[in-house]
């Protein structure tokens, strides 16, 4: 495993662990590094110095490395307050996983239908061959949902979070 110093376009840094320095190349060509503050798939390796240990024992010297200082300009944002943003049961819901699921969102508006509170019905249409086959998202009950799945109609549940832009 390799952790690399990352940046963003918008010059969020942060950190990722890959398997390897391929593993980072790979991923990054096909944009599935993602800054976990805005989203950006344009990311870069940043600076970074080495994390060498030193050897124990050494009188005077640490048996490990410190982290190295981050410039001003690039720290990371404090924390919000918990009454701040969408939360799961935890506290506050972190960065990267909010990028996520608004990509997710978008992704799901830009290749799928919208068919608002019909959802379980255009669901079974499409199930039984009385609508065209198509993606489809919008509103069921708990009840609708469990009697989908009850007939072998493929749903799930998504968190619907706040889209990116605003």
């Amino acid at each position: 495993m390799i952790r690399f110093s990352l940046r963003c376009d918008n010059d969020h840094q942060f950190e990722s662990w890959f398997k390897d320095g391929d593993a980072y190349d790979r991923m990054a060509a096909v944009g599935l590094v993602e800054c976990p503050t805005c989203g950006d798939c344009r990311v870069s390796k940043a600076l970074m110095t080495p994390s060498v240990a030193k050897a124990p024992g050494v009188k005077g010297r640490p048996d490990a490395v410190a982290e190295p200082a981050v410039p001003a300009k690039v720290k990371a944002a404090p924390a919000k307050a918990p009454s701040d943003g969408p939360h799961h049961a935890a506290g506050p819901m972190p960065a990267q996983v909010m990028a996520l699921l608004q990509r997710m969102r978008q992704e799901v508006e830009n290749n799928c239908d919208y068919v608002g509170p019909e959802f379980a019905k255009e669901a079974r249409r499409i199930h039984d061959g009385e609508a065209e086959m198509r993606g489809i998202f919008g509103e069921a009950s708990d009840e609708e949902a469990e009697a989908l799945r009850d007939d072998g109609i493929d749903i799930a549940r998504l968190p619907w979070v706040p889209r990116s832009d605003g």
